[in-house]
């Protein structure tokens, strides 16, 4: 008799994909800002992410909706400095200094 459950979060899933975290293709801090960014708008199609790296330091700007704008910076910043801490610790594990910048369009 098997424990497993389909669906259940208790059990291993074989399926789990492995990000190499020093693997340089894979820019980590923005896919982290892209999925925290997609997970709290109610219109994901209008994120956009413009990324530019300088000496090992990753400067990431983010343009939401209009109407989102107010879910991603939170009660008094506080969603937006919970990304920023978010997104800068995947940018330490990436060996870069991350910065987010939410611009009203």
């Amino acid at each position: 008799m098997s424990d497993y459950v389909e669906g259940d979060i208790n059990t291993i899933d074989n399926d789990v994909v492995e990000h190499d975290v020093n693997d340089a293709s894979a820019s980590m801090p923005e896919e982290v800002l892209t999925y925290l960014a997609r997970q709290l708008a109610s219109d994901p199609d209008a994120v956009a992410i413009e990324a530019e790296e300088r000496g090992g330091k990753v400067s990431l700007k983010l343009h939401v909706g209009p109407d989102d704008m107010g879910r991603v910076i939170g009660r008094r910043g506080r969603t937006a400095q919970a990304i920023r801490t978010l997104v800068g610790a995947a940018g330490a594990r990436s060996g870069k200094s991350t910065n987010v910048d939410i611009v009203d369009d």
